[in-house]
């Protein structure tokens, strides 16, 4: 039976260090399995973020398209007060005045009766 020489018959990739270089190559991809594991985790968070954030905006987005017809609504209704304040105050200044001036008597009176009623 022949003896194995230098580099001859020992077991491929081992070159006579007795496994050295595979548990330091074995220590690498363990870490790297732990690092990829812990990035998978990390994207995973991520992924959830997002989408919990595209849900927040389409509701947002929702509620602010409500405003906005709100506003459009609340834009004629004032468009129409104001057009009819220029039609009363073409007319008559004295019939104005006599209008406002009930209407002042009127707050006036609300107020007291408030304030009375504590």
């Amino acid at each position: 039976m022949r003896r194995a020489g230098l580099g001859e018959g020992g077991p491929p990739g081992n070159y006579g260090n007795y496994g050295y270089a595979n548990s330091g190559y074995s220590a690498c991809e363990e870490e790297n399995d732990r690092l990829t594991e812990s990035l998978r985790h990390k994207v995973t968070a991520i992924k959830s973020l997002s989408i919990e954030i595209g849900h927040e905006v389409k509701t947002q987005n929702k509620i602010l398209a409500e405003m906005d017809s709100q506003f459009d609504s609340t834009t004629g209704f004032l468009g129409r007060t104001v057009e009819k304040l220029k039609i009363l105050s073409r007319g008559s200044q004295t019939k104005l005045m006599c209008y406002m001036l009930l209407f002042s008597l009127f707050v006036f009176f609300v107020i007291y009766w408030i304030i009375k009623r504590r």
